[in-house]
């Protein structure tokens, strides 16, 4: 029973050292490691509920079930000019675990080079080396045998793998019919195989490594990983279902120090103070939210909700970067069976649960696997590099020239990095195109990992001049997709992505199980006059960027928006995350990212929450 959430009256009862606010993916880890101090008493508040045995969380061949549901926040971000108008779907975790119970389960890391682009900008201890210590330590590696890395290209360097982590990472036993044909066609392009993707290049080809514990084949998220074995702890108390409304400032001297929060849980309004800090690890849409409605942000935001302003700083809510994905779907032969074609086939779901459950084997064992990524410069000629680049126009204010300077320098043509990743899986991924019954589909998604566009999160105004903002009302969400000049470049390399996407699809052998290109519809055959080969309607020339606006989605990847630098630079936190301006405040999660990284968030995310752990733990030993 040590495992279930403590109830308000425990809560309210005991004395904190520290408190944090959200029990997600960030927050579990730094509540896990605070804990193991046993002079420390560790507090965490969680919206969401606790539910360790859903199997739409567990089971890895369930992945996008839960969104939309209970466990999703339902943020839509306002509608986006540069999408034609349109607004999207931002899927959050609401739950104990937050978004890494969420997510797809991909576990890798970025380039070197991102990391060492946060150390850059003023930010010491943040670089490759310096995180690495932390990704091991969020990790335990299981191996795969000689014939999985044989048949299914999944290599492992153990010099860059935890082996007594929380985190079970793991590769697939089983994968769909098109990852047979997955490196051999990237060859064929000119894309090598990257054998040691997380020692820091992923440029290339490789096999997704997986947050999957392999004996039972369940999901591990930090929920399991980091909260359950560590919940019977006197010294660790969670409350689920609490909202909270505010931290609670005071004034010292010349500066505000934070001394609590102000909470709901099951309609009625409490207090909590702490003797230490406070760390939110609300994620990159919550985090700011919570320090604008404590009055640290913006004055201009703050006044419209009607919220006293304490600290100035607007760089709250700003610097929002969020990975751009688009799906280009493909018929395939209609023998190969999909995830998809469980949903329209009873019998077979009956099936596969049956072997699931049995055996742990079987179609839902699998997550998407086959992936690449590449830098413009393998598709594209330096000269347009070097003119994208020239062409980036200056920071606003709102955003520090170093990290400008950093992006431009990304398009040079001697910068290997993972600017692309492609994704082949199997199923219709698009949330536009519609299946037809009895048909089976492919999806080749193509994400964009360094975005030029930057956009912002912010409370709204307050409804009346009585009542302020409260935590009930959803942020306004603008990541000002492809907006002004910097997003015409993101645009464009989006439309030659899916030039490039296509040439892979069209690949043997890939290629042999394909049937045709359903979305975007292929274009017209050249007619009898035409001097171009019938056979082969040329690609190369084909314009996508109407397709991009209108078929552009997130990849629910923000980051940014509380984000880590030097004080009066444009940042919000400092490089040990305490919040510029005020004392006995941190932020650790996701939205401390000062420049986006190619990479999926949460092998990053658990690393910052690691470091972030040990800073807390430093200072608290270093008091005086």
């Amino acid at each position: 029973m040590g495992s279930l959430p403590r109830d308000i009256d425990v809560f309210l009862s005991t004395n904190f050292t520290h408190l944090i606010i959200g029990g997600g993916t960030a927050g579990l880890v730094v509540a896990a490691r605070l804990a193991e101090n046993k002079d420390l008493i560790v507090g965490v508040l969680e919206a969401g509920p606790a539910n360790y045995h859903d199997p739409r969380i567990n089971v890895p061949g369930r992945f996008c079930e839960t969104l939309d549901t209970e466990y999703d926040w339902q943020f839509t971000t306002v509608p986006q000019p540069g999408l034609n108008g349109r607004t999207l779907p931002w899927a959050r975790g609401k739950v104990l675990g937050g978004s890494s119970a969420l997510n797809i389960m991909t576990w890798n890391r970025a380039c070197k080079e991102d990391y060492d682009a946060w150390e850059e900008l003023g930010n010491p201890g943040w670089g490759w080396h310096s995180l690495l210590p932390f990704f091991r330590k969020s990790e335990t590696l299981h191996e795969p045998t000689e014939k999985q890395q044989l048949n299914h290209q999944t290599h492992v360097d153990l010099r860059y793998h935890g082996a007594h982590g929380p985190v079970q990472t793991s590769y697939p036993n089983q994968y769909g019919a098109s990852h047979q044909h997955w490196h051999k066609t990237l060859q064929n392009v000119g894309v090598n195989i990257n054998r040691s993707h997380f020692s820091g290049s992923n440029v290339g080809a490789w096999t997704t490594l997986a947050s999957v514990e392999p004996e039972q084949m369940e999901r591990s998220y930090s929920a399991t990983a980091y909260y359950r074995p560590n919940a019977a702890k006197p010294n660790l108390v969670l409350l689920t279902g609490a909202t909270v409304q505010e931290l609670l400032l005071e004034p010292t001297k010349d500066e505000w120090t934070a001394k609590g929060a102000r909470f709901t849980h099951e309609g009625e309004e409490h207090s909590i103070s702490v003797r230490g800090e406070i760390i939110i690890c609300a994620g990159s849409v919550q985090s700011p939210q919570l320090l604008e409605l404590s009055g640290i942000g913006n004055p201009e935001v703050l006044q419209e909700a009607g919220i006293e302003v304490k600290v100035d700083n607007p760089a709250v809510g700003e610097n929002l970067q969020d990975h751009l994905m688009t799906c280009m779907v493909y018929e395939i032969d209609p023998s190969i069976p999909t995830l998809e074609s469980l949903r329209s086939d009873p019998s077979a779901a009956k099936a596969a649960d049956l072997e699931y459950q049995t055996s742990r084997t079987g179609i839902l064992t699998t997550i998407p696997s086959s992936v690449a990524y590449l830098p413009f410069s393998h598709y594209l000629d330096p000269s347009h590099l070097s003119k994208l680049g020239t062409s980036i126009p200056p920071s606003p204010s709102t955003k520090p020239n170093a990290q400008a300077e950093i992006q431009a320098r990304r398009f040079t043509h001697d910068q290997n990095l993972g600017q692309i990743e492609f994704n082949f899986d199997l199923s219709n991924y698009s949330p536009v195109f519609k299946s037809e019954p009895g048909k089976r589909y492919a999806t080749m998604l193509q994400m964009l990992q360094y975005p030029l566009s930057t956009g912002s999160i912010h409370i709204p105004p307050s409804q009346n001049s009585r009542q302020r903002t409260r935590a009930e009302d959803k942020p306004i969400i603008d990541p000002k997709y492809y907006a002004g000049a910097a997003g015409a470049i993101d645009l464009e390399m989006m439309a030659l992505a899916q030039r490039f996407a296509h040439k892979i699809v069209s690949t043997k052998p890939l290629a042999d199980i394909i049937i045709g290109r359903v979305w975007p519809p292929p274009p017209p055959p050249p007619s009898p006059s035409s001097s171009q080969d019938s056979n082969n309607t040329d690609v190369e020339e084909e314009d996508f960027t109407e397709w991009v606006k209108d078929n552009t989605t997130t990849d629910w990847h923000p980051v940014g928006t509380c984000a880590m630098g030097p004080a009066g630079k444009g940042y919000v936190v400092d490089e040990r995350l305490r919040v510029h301006g005020l004392k006995g405040l941190r932020v650790c999660d996701a939205s401390i990212m000062p420049l986006q990284i190619s990479a999926h968030l949460q092998a990053t995310v658990y690393a910052i929450g690691e470091k972030g752990a040990q800073l807390i733990l430093e200072d608290w030993e270093a008091r005086v």
